[in-house]
C-alpha cells in the first residue's frame, strides 16, 4: 500500500514496532523496542467497522480483500475511533448466497511459498451463508548469520478467518466474523549500515570499543547493509498473534439504515532481539511479552438515499487493556562497551545484570458524533460533522533491577548499573474529554468537476509513559543524580488542524479521473517518542510533546482507460512537513555526548516524509484464445519511487534513507476460472533501506534493514 498511497509511509523493524503515517503524521516508530503502549496511534487502522487498537496488528497477512481505503486528515465524525492524522480502512468480502471458490498459490525465489484460498455459499438458502477463507506464507530469511550458519528474517505467517452471514429479513442482516492469525518467524534483526562520529571520548566510540574488545578487535561481517550478512549472538525470534470476534447487524429502516458493530479482538506478542546488533555478548537477551484486549461497541443511524439533507449520527465505546513484562539481560562485555573505562569496574558490574517488571495500561472511551450534508442549491452541499470523546486511562510501570556484581545502594557502582537499567515504579491516569469537527463545501463547476474546500480540528487524548521515566543528572538545583522527571511521565493531548482544497474531474464519459489537492496541517503538542540523551547511554525512550509541527503539500491521482485493452494509474505528492518549533529536542547521534542534552530542531524536516513520491502503473489485456479456450493475455506493471527521507526523528545526516524506486511487474494468461502469472518482485534489483536505526548505547553504529532483494515467481489461481 505504501508503493501504491504516496503519503502512506509503513516501517516495521518488527511487528510490535510497526506504524504508519499519513502526510508524516501518526506514530513512527523507527527502532526495535521503541513502541510505547500509552501511546495512541495518530492513523486509525479498520478491519471490517472494527478499530484495531495497536498497530502491530497490521503486520499481519490479510485475506478476502475487498478493498482498502486511505483516508487523509482527521477522522471520526461519521464511525469508529477519532484519529488526528488519518485512516487507512479495510473491507473483506461477505458470504455469497452462489456457491464460490477462490484459491491461489505462489511460488518464488527464497523458497518463497503463498497459499490462499477461500470457499463461499449457502448453508439455509436466502436464511445464512457463510465464508471462510485462509493463507499461508513461508520464505527463507534474507539476511545471513555467518555465526551460526543460518538464515534469518523469514517468513513463516498464518492466517484463518470465517464469517456467517443471516439474512432473516429483506430488511435485516447479520454478520458474524472470527479471524485468527499467526506470525512466528525468526525474525528481525538489523545490520551494519555505517559509524558516526559522536563527541564522547574516543574511547567510547565505536572504532575504537570494536579495535580493544576483549577476546579480539570485533569486524562485522560486511560494511555493506547489501551483503545481507550478521553475526549477532543472542537468540532471534517473534511469536505473535491476533484474532477476535465481531458482530455487524444492519436494519434498513426505510428512511435510514441503524448499524450496530460489536468487537472482542486480542493480540500476544514475544520476541527474542540482539539489541546491540553485533557479534559481541553485550546485551544478551531483550524482549517485552505482552497481551492486549480489546472491546468495541458502536451504534450509529445514517440517512438512506440522495437528497436535500443527509446525516450520519452515532454512539461508540472502546475499552483496551495492554499487561506487558519487559525483560533485558546484559552479558559479559557490557560494562566494557557501555560505560566509561574505569579502574574499579570489572565485566562482573553488568554480566547477568537484568531487569524484569510489568506494565498494565487501560483505556475507557465513549464519544457521541454526528455529520449532516445540506444542499441548498443543486450543485452545492456543505457539510459539517462534530464528535465528543471523553477518555479515562490509567497506567502502572513497576520495573525491578538485579544480578550481575553486588552492589551498596548510593556507591558509584550502584549508579553505574542504575545508569543502564533503573529500578522504577509510577502509575498515573488521566481523564479528558475533547471536541473535534469539520466542515466542507464541495460545489459542481460542471457536472464533471467538482471543486472543494474544507477544515478539520482533530484532537488525540494525553499518553501516559510505559517505557519508564527519564532521569536528571548530577547536578539541576532540587533533585538528586538518577531521580525521574516526573513531567514525562503524562504527555499533553495532541491538537490538529488541517485545510485541504482542490478539484475532482472526470472526462470522456468516465474514461479519465483526475483529482489535485492542496493542504496545509497545523498540529500543536505533537505526540512522540523521543530519546532519552541525558542519560550516560541511550537506551530508553518517552513520550514528549512537541510544541508545533506543520505539514503543507499537494497531491494528486489519476486513472485512464485507454481504449478496450489498456488502463493507467499514477498518483504522487509534495510534502513539506517540519518540526515548526522544537527548541528542546534529543540531539542527533553526531552531537551527542557528555555535555548535550538538547539541540534545536526547530525548521527541521520530519522522520519518515518523503518530500517527493509518486506511482505510475498500468495493465494490458488483450484476447488470446488458446486451443479453442477464451482468455486475456494480461500484462501488469507498478513502480514507484521516494525521495530521501530522515528514519531518525533527530534528522541526523548519518540516518538519512536515500531515495529510491521499485518496479513490480507481471505477465500472464487470464481464463475466466483460471490464471498462470509469472511475477517479478523488485525487477530491477533495487538496493534500498528500509529503515535505519542509531544502535543502543550511542557508540555511533548505526544499523538497519535492508529491503527486499528481487524475487521472481509463479501464481497459478483458480475461481469457480
Amino acid at each position: 500500500m505504501s508503493q501504491l498511497v504516496p503519503t502512506l509511509n509503513f516501517s516495521s523493524p518488527n511487528p510490535r514496532n510497526t506504524a504508519f503515517t499519513i502526510r508524516g503524521l501518526g506514530s513512527s516508530v523507527v527502532a526495535i523496542s521503541q513502541a510505547n503502549d500509552g501511546l495512541e496511534p495518530g492513523v486509525g487502522f479498520y478491519v471490517d467497522q472494527v478499530y484495531h487498537a495497536r498497530p502491530a496488528t497490521a503486520a499481519f497477512d490479510f485475506t478476502d480483500l475487498e478493498q482498502i481505503e486511505v483516508l487523509r486528515g482527521p477522522q471520526g465524525t461519521v464511525f469508529g475511533k477519532n484519529t488526528t492524522a488519518g485512516a487507512i480502512n479495510i473491507t473483506t468480502k461477505k458470504p455469497d448466497f452462489d456457491f464460490g471458490l477462490d484459491a491461489e498459490l505462489s511460488y518464488g525465489q527464497q523458497n518463497f511459498v503463498q497459499a490462499k484460498a477461500s470457499v463461499t455459499g449457502p448453508i439455509a438458502d436466502g436464511l445464512i451463508a457463510f465464508r471462510l477463507s485462509g493463507s499461508l506464507t513461508r520464505r527463507d530469511g534474507v539476511i545471513t548469520n555467518v555465526r551460526y550458519n543460518k538464515q534469518q528474517n523469514n517468513l513463516h505467517n498464518d492466517a484463518i478467518r470465517g464469517q456467517l452471514l443471516f439474512t432473516p429479513a429483506p430488511n435485516f442482516s447479520l454478520r458474524l466474523i472470527g479471524d485468527w492469525s499467526s506470525f512466528h518467524n525468526e525474525c528481525c534483526t538489523q545490520i551494519f549500515v555505517r559509524v558516526a562520529p559522536t563527541l564522547k571520548p574516543a574511547a567510547q566510540q565505536y572504532a575504537a570499543l570494536a579495535a580493544g574488545a576483549p577476546g579480539g578487535a570485533y569486524l562485522p561481517p560486511s560494511t555493506n547493509p547489501y551483503d545481507r550478512l550478521t553475526s549477532i549472538d543472542a537468540a532471534l525470534g517473534v511469536d505473535t498473534n491476533e484474532g477476535g470476534v465481531s458482530g455487524i447487524a444492519e436494519w434498513n429502516l426505510g428512511p435510514a439504515t441503524l448499524t450496530s458493530v460489536s468487537a472482542w479482538r486480542f493480540w500476544n506478542w514475544d520476541a527474542a532481539n540482539d539489541r546491540d546488533y553485533t557479534g559481541l555478548p553485550i546485551q544478551i537477551t531483550q524482549h517485552i511479552p505482552s497481551r492486549q484486549d480489546q472491546f468495541s461497541q458502536e451504534l450509529r443511524i445514517a440517512s438512506n438515499g440522495h437528497g436535500a439533507l443527509e446525516y450520519v449520527a452515532g454512539l461508540y465505546y472502546f475499552h483496551q487493556k495492554i499487561v506487558g513484562h519487559p525483560i533485558s539481560i546484559y552479558g559479559p562485555l557490557a560494562t566494557y562497551w557501555l560505560l566509561p573505562a574505569s579502574a574499579s569496574r570489572t565485566s562482573a558490574l553488568l554480566d547477568g545484570y537484568q531487569s524484569d517488571g510489568t506494565t498494565d495500561f487501560r483505556t475507557t472511551s465513549y464519544a457521541a458524533f454526528g455529520e449532516l450534508t445540506w444542499r441548498p442549491l443543486p450543485r452545492l452541499a456543505v457539510t459539517g460533522g462534530i464528535r465528543y470523546t471523553h477518555e479515562d486511562k490509567l497506567g502502572t510501570y513497576d520495573l525491578r533491577t538485579f544480578g550481575g556484581l553486588a552492589t551498596t545502594a548510593g556507591s558509584a557502582l550502584f549508579n553505574d548499573q542504575q545508569s543502564i537499567l533503573r529500578s522504577q515504579s509510577y502509575s498515573a491516569t488521566i481523564n479528558d474529554g475533547s471536541a473535534s469537527g469539520r466542515v466542507n463545501v464541495a460545489f459542481d463547476v460542471t457536472p464533471n468537476i467538482m471543486a472543494y474546500a474544507g477544515c478539520a480540528l482533530g484532537q488525540k487524548s494525553g499518553g501516559i509513559n510505559m517505557s519508564g521515566l527519564p532521569v536528571y543528572p548530577a547536578g539541576v538545583a532540587g533533585h538528586n543524580n538518577g531521580d525521574p522527571i516526573l513531567e514525562t511521565t503524562v504527555v499533553r493531548p495532541e491538537q490538529n488542524t488541517t485545510i485541504e482544497y482542490g478539484f475532482k474531474t472526470r472526462a470522456f464519459g468516465g474514461a479519465l479521473t483526475f483529482n489535485i489537492n492542496g493542504f496545509y496541517t497545523r498540529v500543536t503538542d505533537f505526540q512522540a517518542n523521543v530519546v532519552d540523551n541525558a542519560a550516560v547511554i541511550a537506551l530508553r525512550s518517552y513520550l514528549a510533546n512537541i510544541p508545533k509541527v506543520t505539514v503543507k503539500g499537494a497531491e494528486f491521482d489519476m486513472t485512464a482507460q485507454i481504449g478496450s485493452h489498456f488502463s493507467l494509474r499514477a498518483s504522487g505528492a509534495y510534502s513539506d512537513g517540519i518540526y515548526a518549533d522544537y527548541p528542546k529536542a534529543p540531539c542527533p547521534i553526531e552531537l551527542t555526548g557528555a555535555a548535550t542534552a538538547q539541540c534545536d530542531l526547530t525548521g527541521k524536516g520530519l522522520p519518515g516524509l518523503p518530500r517527493w513520491s509518486g506511482a505510475v502503473g498500468g495493465e494490458y489485456v488483450a484476447p488470446l484464445a488458446i486451443a479453442g479456450q477464451r482468455g486475456d493475455l494480461v500484462l501488469r506493471a507498478d513502480a514507484s519511487a521516494k525521495s530521501q527521507i530522515f528514519s531518525d526523528a533527530t534528522d541526523s545526516a548519518y540516518t538519512v534513507i536515500p531515495g529510491y524506486a521499485l518496479v513490480n511487474a507481471s505477465i500472464g494468461y487470464r481464463t475466466p476460472h483460471w490464471e498462470l502469472a509469472a511475477f517479478a518482485r523488485n525487477l530491477f534489483s533495487e538496493n534500498y533501506l528500509q529503515n535505519v536505526t542509531v544502535q543502543a548505547g550511542n557508540s555511533g553504529l548505526i544499523v538497519g534493514t535492508p529491503g527486499d532483494p528481487r524475487m521472481f515467481g509463479v501464481t497459478i489461481r483458480i475461481k469457480q
